[in-house]
């Protein structure tokens, strides 16, 4: 039985906006990237930052090629404030890098702002104060228009100290809250921001439009952005930002749908560290436009750092299915997922144009720093096709079609038996196991062989009901010619279905690997293999590994 109250909750109210553009646009670029994990990241983390994790941060977030970077809120704390020091005083901010920082509209909390900025060549100085009508009504007890006056109370604060700064400063503002803000009341206080500030072409101004609350589904914010962009004035000379949250897990979807409606600017965090559910991801954003053929213009082709270095600094784990970056990702345990990675990979390594279409892989593993041995584990769901990726990858042998099967379920049988995956060493052994620790009723101990006018001669020598036996034949090859030796004196008929051969290892120290599959009336087939340096003798070894497990 339902316990909530009816009427506890409401559905979001759909924005009025019949003529929407966006559904019909298409992402073609990417934006202008703003990392806040220094920031918004930081204040969510259980155990902040410090120093040395801080920078090694910021060292990482150079390195993937943010030119924004939100570095904290210097007025609120000393470790901020001697952060942002440390960036200037030792020379650690490219010149081509804006550092941005938060402040609220407060004359002694914006002096101390622009005294922990001093020296920096470009700052964007980034305002907020909440505007949505619960704020105004439970939190600030303010009206609209008390709300628009302390916002122009900050600007022209920032305004003051920005002429004394020796240095370009750039505003942003966020209406906070802004999707539970009434959308004539957040344009009317952006304009007012904007022209306060004197925005032109050569003064532009950010204009961030957060999800401080996701309230509503990706579509709803897509007509809140495109509404906005319409509304602005100079929308020229706006740069409008997105900062979503994930508290309805949609965070991503909102931010895409957001481009599409018009935003050029993104914050976010590495791997969704932020308040709550946190911030959206960019990494998976930025993949995303990957796999959609736009650079996104962050370099994230070793995602293995990334993840190391994140979860060191903010001691959060990553969880194994995050996009792109989890443990998992990249396997298959399904046994028909492993079949259509494995054929796709082949595939893909054997057509000449470069263009992705590896079944499951939305991208390629090597794209991100990741490799192909951990594509396909092995457990009880696991398929024959997987089991014979693992044993080609791993260890050279590649197993005819036919023969997956038979394999596939001695490991499966083994799997089951522990009730766990198996390591690729583990299927190696049950492979050896099935093929070269085969009890024996008959023991092959030599051959010699001649051939004339393409009739091949043998001489077999062999270990049966014990007694050593030697037997000549002849027939079409090498394999014809050694089983009507074998059949003079040998009990169980048998026909030779298929072969195959190929060679394992490296050139200096390569073997042969022969694999025969025998048949009669009373068994369907049964596979052996065999390896040697002369191919002729791996393949008989096949065969009498496949007498061995047929007739044993």
């Amino acid at each position: 039985m339902n316990h909530i109250p009816k009427g506890k909750y409401k559905p979001y109210p759909k924005i009025d906006l019949p003529d929407r553009k966006w559904p019909d646009n298409t992402i073609t670029k990417a934006p202008r990237w703003c990392s806040v994990d220094l920031r918004d990241g930081n204040q969510a983390l259980i155990n902040p930052m410090d120093m040395d994790k801080k920078l090694e941060l910021f060292t990482l977030l150079l390195k993937l090629g943010f030119k924004e970077i939100e570095v904290g809120f210097p007025s609120a704390s000393k470790v901020e404030f001697d952060f942002l020091r440390k960036l200037v005083d030792d020379n650690l901010i490219p010149d081509d890098v804006t550092v941005q920082v938060l402040v609220q509209a407060r004359e002694h909390l914006i002096a101390k702002t622009f005294e922990a900025l001093r020296g920096v060549k470009k700052a964007t100085v980034h305002l907020y104060n909440s505007t949505s009508v619960a704020q105004r009504k439970i939190v600030f007890s303010k009206t609209q228009e008390e709300i628009i006056a302390l916002a122009l109370e900050g600007v022209d604060l920032v305004k003051k100290y920005e002429a004394e700064h020796d240095g370009e400063i750039f505003l942003e503002y966020s209406p906070e809250s802004f999707t539970g803000t009434e959308l004539e009341f957040a344009a009317r206080i952006s304009n007012e921001v904007t022209a306060r500030w004197g925005i032109s072409d050569t003064r532009q101004v950010i204009i961030n439009l957060p999800a401080t609350v996701e309230m509503a589904t990706p579509n709803i914010y897509a007509d809140q952005i495109e509404w906005m962009s319409r509304h602005l004035d100079n929308r020229e000379n706006v740069i409008i930002s997105t900062h979503t949250h994930n508290d309805r897990g949609t965070s991503i979807a909102a931010t895409e749908l957001a481009l599409l409606a018009g935003a050029d600017r993104v914050e976010g965090t590495l791997l969704s560290n932020g308040e709550r559910t946190g911030n959206v991801d960019i990494i998976t954003l930025a993949l995303n436009m990957t796999t959609q053929g736009i650079d996104s213009g962050l370099d994230f082709s070793d995602v293995n750092e990334v993840v190391e270095i994140v979860e060191r600094v903010t001691e959060l784990p990553t969880h194994p299915r995050h996009p792109y970056v989890g443990e998992l990702v990249y396997t298959a345990f399904s046994g028909s997922h492993q079949d259509a990675i494995n054929k796709g990979l082949a595939y893909q390594n054997a057509k000449e144009d470069p263009f992705w279409e590896v079944p499951y892989l939305p991208i390629d593993p090597a794209d991100v720093g990741r490799t192909y041995e951990s594509i396909i584990r092995i457990n009880s769901q696991s398929g024959k096709g997987g089991v014979a990726y693992i044993l080609e990858k791993n260890y050279g042998y590649q197993l005819p079609k036919a023969m997956h099967p038979e394999i596939g379920r001695a490991v499966q049988a083994l799997s089951d038996e522990k009730g766990r995956e198996l390591s690729p060493e583990e299927i190696l052994e049950v492979f050896k196991d099935t093929y070269f620790r085969v009890k024996e009723h008959i023991t092959f101990k030599d051959v010699s062989l001649t051939t004339d006018n393409g009739v091949s001669k043998c001489t077999l020598k062999y270990l049966y009901e014990g007694k050593e036996i030697t037997s000549e034949g002849q027939g079409n090859g090498p394999i014809d010619a050694c089983k009507n030796a074998l059949m003079k004196e040998y009990q169980n008929d048998f026909t030779i279905k298929s072969y195959a051969e190929h060679s394992c290892g490296d050139k200096s120290s390569a073997k042969a690997v022969a694999y025969i599959e025998i048949q009669n009336k009373e068994i369907l087939s049964c596979f052996g293999v065999g390896a040697d340096n002369d191919i002729t003798v791996a393949s008989i070894k096949a065969m009498f590994c496949a007498l061995n497990r047929a007739f044993s």
